[in-house]
């Protein structure tokens, strides 16, 4: 059951069409989508009747709504919550804390003392990530938003602004900047927004509602176009950055604002309609969002030595997606030519390799007669370079998941870690390619060992990642480090992510000289044949 529920999550995650809108058209039935039976039918039917099931009813009666966080605890499965559950009936996650701080957990079977203090640190760790959402969520009720206000004329621009513009993994609330002759009726539209849930707050310029099932809170602003650049300076942060462009203002003569750059001596408006007029104002090159973190790029700014980030037009390809080989959920020619429609040139297909048992990973015998496939398909032209690639697990002696003399025939590599995930940094090293936080290793190490080797770091773009982040990413650029940025799709709908890692790649200071995936098929290919 677990199985077909989430298969048939997943086939309606990537299906284009609303479900809902399917379910209440008499002509159609959702069994037309793929991996949606007659069972799973009834039950989205039922959802969408009454806004539950009877599986789910059940459920909430024996465990509470808590369980879904508990989840999120590292070292609790769905077994092991619902012992705690049985024998302890607690609720939240004060007392869970509590059965650990109380040693109460060792005393169920098969739990002893290193998992309590693996809970309690999870529960820390949980508690500081509590309020926050995920970039990919914050951008796309962003994008919602802006269809939906811009519906009203009299509207020039809506901007979103804080940490979705700067590219953060995680959000904490969504700013969104609007200016027109109109901008003072958006802030009735937004609240009559039907994923409105919580009116928080109405003034003269502003709205603030808590938004979606999640409680995103959004606060949005209408602003006369005089002040729009600097408020959008602002209000796009990061704070750190604000006090020392505010601190080079106040040194320079000027006093600024989310109304504009002032002269301080008179209060007469230098700047303001624009982030490039502030900015230049200061005497800096107008300072890319994602760099705002008052971590060189304001001396950079002014020293004219901002550098050229890369843009998603860059990307020639995409070097890490799986297939129905292993846990895709779209064909390897489906998937190539997905990527070809966006207008790439070549893709590396990546599948998981045998140690990922669940996943029907590949062993030596399928690795190789898949490269021999690869090979074939390219010359039948496909419209798109195929190259052939795996997902190879890195084992807990270091050892790749599989012989070496298969892995020579395929194109590339990517070296992943699924298991044996809390040993020592010193062991780590000898085994992770890629930084998958929470994990402890000697970066510093692997840096050098990858620069000497010729292996690429990959910035991966699934939402849920989106690592190497950016600070890492520019420690290693400094000690001559490359990168690729992928998107770990397991379904065509995911190649779109490949956005969340360009801002990530933007945030560690990455050019295009940078990513190995911004050069042409033929170039791509030397490169990856050198190593």
């Amino acid at each position: 059951r677990i199985r077909s529920y989430r298969n048939g999550a997943t086939a309606i995650d990537g299906h284009p069409e609303r479900v809902i809108d399917i379910l209440r058209d008499p002509n159609r039935k959702i069994t037309e989508i793929p991996g949606i039976g007659k069972g799973l039918a009834a039950v989205l039917q039922e959802i969408v009747d009454r806004g539950s099931c009877e599986r789910r009813d059940v459920l909430l009666q024996k465990f509470p709504v808590a369980a879904l966080d508990f989840l999120k605890i590292q070292g609790l499965g769905p077994k092991s919550i619902a012992l705690i559950f049985e024998h302890y009936h607690i609720s939240t996650m004060d007392e869970l804390e509590q059965l650990c701080k109380d040693e109460k957990l060792r005393e169920l079977p098969r739990m002893g003392a290193k998992l309590e203090e693996k809970v309690l640190r999870s529960i820390a760790q949980y508690r500081m990530r509590t309020g926050r959402y995920l970039l990919s969520y914050a951008h796309e009720t962003a994008g919602e938003l802006k269809r939906y206000l811009g519906e009203l004329e009299g509207i020039e621009d809506i901007t979103a602004a804080g940490s979705l513009r700067r590219g953060k993994e995680t959000v904490g609330d969504l700013d969104l900047l609007v200016t027109g002759p109109n901008a003072a009726a958006v802030l009735e539209r937004f609240l009559a927004y039907p994923r409105v849930h919580e009116v928080l707050s109405r003034g003269g310029n502003k709205a603030s509602a808590k938004v979606g099932r999640e409680g995103l809170q959004v606060d949005v602003r209408a602003l006369p176009r005089e002040s729009y650049g600097a408020a959008m300076q602002y209000f796009t942060g990061s704070k750190e950055h604000n006090v020392a462009v505010r601190t080079r203002a106040v040194k320079m003569g000027f006093k600024l604002s989310e109304y504009g750059l002032f002269r301080a001596a008179d209060d007469v408006r230098v700047a303001g309609e624009t982030e490039e007029e502030v900015y230049k104002a200061l005497g800096l090159a107008w300072i890319p969002p994602e760099l705002r973190e008052n971590s060189g790029e304001i001396e950079a700014a002014a020293e004219g030595r901002t550098p050229n980030l890369v843009e998603l037009k860059d990307i020639r390809g995409d070097t890490h997606m799986h297939t129905t080989e292993t846990d895709g959920r779209a064909s390897l020619e489906e998937m190539a030519e997905a990527a070809k429609n966006l207008g790439y040139e070549y893709v590396a297909i990546t599948d998981h390799s045998k140690a990922i048992a669940m996943a029907n990973g590949l062993d030596e015998k399928r690795a190789v007669a898949f490269a021999r496939q690869v090979r074939e398909m390219n010359q039948d032209g496909l419209g798109i370079r195929v190259f052939s690639g795996l997902e190879c697990d890195i084992m807990k002696d270091g050892a790749l998941d599989l012989a070496n003399d298969a892995l020579a025939e395929l194109d590339l590599v990517i070296g992943s870690v699924h298991s044996h995930m809390n040993m020592e940094a010193a062991e780590m090293t000898d085994r992770l390619l890629m930084q998958r936080e929470p994990f402890p290793f000697d970066f510093d190490r692997i840096v050098a060992e990858a620069v000497k080797r010729k292996v690429r770091f990959e910035i991966n773009a699934s939402p849920e990642r989106l690592d190497l982040k950016g600070t890492l990413a520019r420690s290693a650029k400094s000690r001559g480090a490359k990168f690729t940025i992928s998107t770990d799709a397991h379904h065509p709908k995911h190649l779109h992510n490949m956005w969340y890692g360009v801002l990530t790649a933007r945030r560690g200071w990455l050019g295009p000289e940078d990513i190995l995936n911004t050069l042409p098929v033929e170039k791509f290919r030397e490169a990856i044949r050198t190593n």
